[in-house]
């Protein structure tokens, strides 16, 4: 056989693999692009979205978000609170088990959000960034955010609850294990108010970036090497996440160590309000206003002024993206 027909033997096997990776790419875009016209891949640098881009697959997740059944949301949030539990479970195991080194005791601090986030779980802090995206487009009201908020949040809080009593109560933690996860939780009670509120604001920055940076990923490795890194930086950076400062104030009071009221007011209530003005202000508003392109707005009716405010009291509470038919 010459080499020219050995060639044309081996196109005519390549071609049909790469027709079936062609047609594959086709569906995938297809799929992605058909409901709601949410970009599979970047337009100039396809393995690279444009700020346009990520806010447009934002607000198509949010769009989700925000019609999704009060029962799914609230279970969701639940698992979510919970799973946080791990996440000050392992910190105190391993700050005990490694001599309070405080890096190395880190190490496994991000491992709770890791499974929230890659599992798609409803945690308060991951929403100051998708439905405030449909507010800041006038497609969904205030009232709207907010009673996704309070679902989110009260969920989260029973769950970390639930997690919280079984740490303080059950023989989960060693006697020196139980002493240092008392430690932690006390630091952070007996730091300042404004200080625990900086603090969270900075986390809230951090949070609310992974939302925005995980929207502009598209494999699962990279997701979670950036959610373990953002995350690990709390710890490291001495900062503060308000559903993890809600747990351990309920393990200090199912300890007997706190007054509940007093754990919330001057612990959880600040690091709480810094992530929700960090995430809200210093990472989605500012990249709102960098994403020039408003299809949503041009393309679909908004709310008027009296309808984002007001809500289904004003006639409108929420307005639907457009469809492809």
């Amino acid at each position: 056989m010459s080499a020219d027909e050995r060639s044309r033997e081996k196109r005519g096997r390549d071609e049909p693999e790469a027709q079936e990776a062609l047609d594959d790419e086709t569906i995938r875009e297809a799929v992605e692009q058909s409901s709601r016209g949410v970009p599979a891949a970047g337009a100039v640098v396809r393995d690279r979205f444009s700020a346009d881009e990520i806010f447009h697959r934002i607000v198509a997740a949010a769009d989700d978000e925000i019609t999704t059944g009060i029962r799914e949301l609230f279970f969701s949030a639940l698992a979510a609170g919970f799973a946080i539990t791990l996440t000050f479970m392992l910190y105190a195991s391993l700050t005990d088990g490694t001599g309070g080194a405080p890096i190395v005791g880190a190490l496994l601090y991000p491992l709770g959000f890791v499974y929230i986030i890659i599992g798609d779980y409803q945690l308060f802090t991951e929403n100051t960034l998708p439905p405030v995206a449909l507010v800041l487009e006038r497609l969904a009201s205030v009232p709207a955010l907010l009673t996704v908020w309070t679902i989110v949040l009260f969920g989260n809080l029973l769950g970390g609850a639930l997690g919280a009593y079984v740490l303080a109560n059950t023989g989960v933690f060693s006697p020196s294990v139980m002493s240092t996860a008392v430690g932690i939780a006390e630091q952070g009670v007996e730091t300042a108010w404004w200080s625990l509120f900086f603090k969270g604001a900075f986390a809230g920055l951090l949070v609310a970036g992974v939302v925005w940076l995980d929207y502009a990923s598209q494999d699962t490795t990279a997701r979670l090497v950036l959610v373990y890194v953002a995350f690990l930086a709390i710890p490291v950076g001495n900062l503060y996440h308000g559903v993890v400062s809600a747990t351990e104030v309920l393990f200090l009071a199912f300890r007997g160590e706190l007054a509940l009221a007093t754990g919330a007011i001057d612990f959880a209530l600040p690091v709480l309000l810094g992530n929700t003005i960090g995430g809200v202000l210093l990472v989605t508003v500012v990249n709102y206003f960098q994403a020039v392109e408003r299809e949503y707005q041009e393309q679909n009716y908004v709310l008027t002024f009296r309808e984002l405010c007001f809500g289904r009291f004003a006639r409108g509470d929420y307005s639907p993206p457009p469809r492809d038919d």
